[in-house]
């Protein structure tokens, strides 16, 4: 199974890095075009 890093989420729901640790602006984008709603 293969699953995207962008939709990898921390224990509790939380944000963690993505892309080798820089900021997550970029996987709240790529989730929110995917439909995703973020809190």
């Amino acid at each position: 199974i293969i699953v995207p890093c962008h939709r990898v989420v921390g224990a509790g729901g939380r944000m963690t890095g993505y892309s080798g640790g820089q900021e997550i602006e970029t996987k709240i984008q790529l989730l929110r075009l995917e439909g995703c709603l973020i809190a």
